[in-house]
């Protein structure tokens, strides 16, 4: 792969929910929006941890309802992430080595900048995706 950074590729902006958003909430969000993860920030816009669809599933299994828990009794805290100078080829390796579909890109003052999942890099490998024009953040 070239030298394409995340910046050219990621999602952004990035559905975000605090801790304290109740789980059923951030599902109907994450339905409406089409997605299947929303980083989960603190006021400051700082990460806080993950929500994924693979989430609802382990509360599905556990047979609760969702409704009477918080993003933070299922979010996932010891998030992988990137930085937008990274290059594609190294968030690719960082999906493959944790086995995850998202990460989110993070900036040390901003907190968190965007998104990008395995669509982003499929997308990018058809052609789909002109990694010269950022989508949304420069």
């Amino acid at each position: 792969m070239d030298d394409i950074f995340v910046g050219s590729l990621m999602t952004s902006p990035v559905t975000t929910v605090s801790a304290d958003t109740p789980a059923k909430d951030a599902a109907a969000l994450m339905l409406e929006e089409g997605i299947s993860s929303a980083v989960v920030v603190d006021e400051d816009n700082q990460l806080a941890g993950i929500l994924t669809s693979t989430d609802f599933v382990a509360i599905a299994a556990d047979d609760e309802s969702a409704a009477a828990f918080s993003v933070a009794d299922h979010m996932t805290t010891d998030v992988v992430t990137t930085t937008v100078q990274a290059t594609i080829e190294d968030v690719a390796d960082l999906l493959i080595e944790h086995g995850i579909h998202h990460v989110p890109v993070v900036d040390d003052a901003a907190g968190v900048v965007g998104m990008v999942t395995t669509t982003d890099l499929t997308a990018y490998l058809a052609g789909a995706v002109d990694s010269e024009s950022p989508r949304a953040w420069t």
